[in-house]
């Protein structure tokens, strides 16, 4: 035998042995091994999920998609449904003093989130040991049972029971993203996730507007509904019910043409010995950087979105803009089309060229100046300049919209950084509990400090803006800590990426 030949015979051993080795990096061995050894479904399946040029040749079942994006809007109508008329159903059903209703409102809302905050890591846990659809399914069902129970509340305990009971099925916020990134490629899931972040605020845009036009109907719609008694017992019921069929109609099509995704990785296993515990799970590399960046990201959210309506309402003298209620809606219209458009037209051509880190780094650039401009309206108001007002705060929500990339483009940090298909759903639901323990604590806060500023004219009445600037600024330093490997950037060119492969 030749030095040459033996030299090809002792490469071709070495090549089987790394394809067979769970050890050895996947991509590595998907492009060393011969496709008749390592089976072309389960190398189409890894190229697939690890974003080999393959990825461009698998289309999208838009079908999946689609229904998965469906049971995203449950949960966002579930929670603001109630904001409409949860004050007056504490006040007139719940028989609360009207200086205490504040308060219980307030606590009714945050439970939702708190007991989400209990309960993510089980149904992760649950979803990567006993599957995705039925978590899904369980918990949309409960949903639906409780947002329909809790417009029959007769009594505050009641409203704060099913409130709370209503977040344990928290399992749809987990389930729908690892579903929806096990339904696409490292190629199509920015397109993906812009869809899933778009179904979420219709279902924040479209909750309120279902609460506020329902509630009382006997009242509302004398002709129709004035005459059922029913009706007039349960003021609150009708909201809940129509909530609830949409979820219930979800949890259907999740049942029986949803198809489950957990065993799309489970002929190779990503990872070595059993699955990984929570805490070794947030100190693999990489992974408590993301969860910080991602929670940051959050945490601006919820403090404008919790304020930015009070700051509307509040008049101009006090540090607000004093508009009225027909003028907050259109304004808060406008910036819903206007995230519609970042996120369904511009962002997935955007995270192609500049990928996952620049989409983060040009949000954290537009965040301090979008929130810099809600004062300035307001100092333009206080001398009467009307005009350049009205020209510079549609702009603003135009403009800002644009930071909603941002919470697409965590996700998809948060999945290029997950160690192993078998603990995506546990690295989600981690990420979401802590969300939701912002959720539950960050608005009242906001609102909170908001209030102070104002009353006691503190800056002018823009004590939470210069606060919230600040913070923004903040986002900047923390984007530093983010992976490379979270950072999503685009590969030059084809080739480039058959020659990251080999290596």
């Amino acid at each position: 035998m030749s030095p040459s030949t033996s030299r090809s015979q002792n490469d071709d051993d070495r090549l089987s042995i790394r394809a067979n080795d769970e050890r050895t990096p996947l991509l590595a061995a998907v492009a060393s091994a011969p496709l008749a050894e390592a089976g072309e479904a389960e190398v189409s399946a890894n190229a697939a999920h690890y974003g080999a040029p393959s990825d461009e040749a698998k289309p999208l079942d838009m079908t999946q998609i689609f229904l998965l994006c469906y049971t995203r809007v449950v949960e966002p109508i579930a929670f603001f449904s109630i904001f409409p008329y949860i004050n007056s159903m504490i006040e007139k059903t719940g028989g609360v003093a009207k200086e205490d209703v504040g308060f219980y409102s307030g606590l009714v809302e945050s439970l939702f989130s708190a007991m989400q905050m209990c309960v993510m890591i089980f149904w992760g846990r649950a979803a990567d040991r006993f599957g995705r659809k039925p978590v899904l399914a369980v918990s949309l069902y409960g949903v639906a049972l409780c947002t329909a129970l809790f417009g029959l509340s007769q009594s505050l305990w009641q409203m704060i029971f099913f409130r709370c009971l209503a977040g344990v099925f928290a399992g749809t916020v987990v389930t729908v993203r690892a579903m929806l990134t096990e339904n696409s490629t490292k190629d199509t899931q920015a397109r993906v996730f812009s869809y899933f972040a778009f179904a979420g605020n219709l279902g924040i845009f479209v909750g309120p507007l279902l609460g506020g036009a329902l509630e009382r109907p006997a009242v509302k719609f004398p002709s129709a509904f004035g005459r059922v008694q029913f009706f007039n017992d349960y003021p609150y019921a009708l909201p809940g019910f129509v909530c609830s069929f949409i979820g219930f109609s979800a949890a259907v099509l999740v049942t029986f043409n949803v198809k489950e995704t957990l065993h799309i990785h489970h002929g190779r296993k990503t990872s070595e010995g059993p699955a990984m515990t929570t805490w070794e799970l947030v100190k693999y590399p990489g992974v408590a950087s993301v969860m910080l960046v991602y929670n940051y990201c959050m945490l601006l959210a919820f403090a404008f979105t919790a304020t930015i309506s009070v700051f509307m309402y509040t008049d101009v003298n006090l540090g607000g803009l004093e508009l009225s209620p027909e003028w907050i809606s259109v304004v808060m219209a406008i910036g819903g089309l206007s995230q519609a458009f970042w996120l369904l037209v511009l962002f997935p051509p955007l995270h192609k060229r500049i990928g996952t880190g620049g989409i983060l780094k040009f949000s954290a650039f537009i965040w301090p100046i979008f929130f810099a401009l809600n004062p300035t309206c307001n100092i333009l108001l206080r001398h009467g300049m009307k005009i350049p007002f009205w020209i510079l705060f549609p702009f603003s929500h135009v403009f800002g919209s644009s930071v909603a990339m941002a919470f697409t483009g965590v996700q998809l940090a948060l999945n290029d950084i997950s160690p192993s298909h078998e603990s995506f759903g546990t690295l989600n639901a981690l990420v979401l509990a802590l969300q939701s323990g912002i959720r539950a604590i960050i608005p009242a806060a906001s609102t909170t400090l908001f209030a102070i500023g104002v009353k006691y004219h503190i800056l002018l009445g823009h004590l939470f803006w210069v606060v919230l600037i600040l913070v923004a600024v903040g986002f900047n330093f923390v984007l530093r800590l983010l992976p490379e490997k979270a950072q999503g950037k685009p590969k030059p060119s084809q080739q480039d990426d058959e020659e990251t492969i080999i290596r």
